[in-house]
């Protein structure tokens, strides 16, 4: 004999004062929870990878320094041109390498600044080629 066996087989009870709590509330008094709110972004943001800042030797930084001077004596002609520079992360150490394609409008204090208006800092380019010049009419 359990010391139950009085009320294990009574009708459920149901309260004639209080609503009774649809199933979705009820679930949710069972669902996990987050102890320690932006956990779970911390360890996401930890777990982000950057890149190193690439670091051009004499050689690479000659070559650039070259392609930057044609793209300033014939910035008139709107060359097109691959641009690969450096992204610095907002959030930590690092951070990506991004590439343009396309065509430079204007340069201004030591900023590119493109057709499609993005502006890249001439410090953070990588690597500059000039794909082909196109002619004003």
């Amino acid at each position: 004999m359990s010391r139950y066996d009085d009320i294990i087989n009574l009708p459920h009870h149901v309260s004639s004062t209080r609503k009774q709590m649809s199933m979705h509330d009820r679930a949710a008094q069972f669902a996990p929870f987050a102890a320690l709110v932006g956990y779970d972004d911390a360890v996401a943001e930890t777990a982000r990878l950057t890149e190193c800042r690439p670091e051009l030797d004499e050689h690479e930084q000659r070559e650039l320094d070259t392609h930057l001077r044609y793209l300033v004596e014939h910035i008139k002609e709107q060359p097109i041109v691959h641009i690969q520079y450096f992204i610095k992360d907002e959030l930590k150490s690092g951070g990506a390498i991004s590439e343009f394609n396309g065509i430079v409008r204007r340069i201004f204090n030591g900023i590119i600044i493109t057709a499609d208006g993005i502006n890249i800092k001439i410090e953070d380019i990588i690597s500059i080629d000039v794909v082909m010049e196109i002619k004003q009419e």
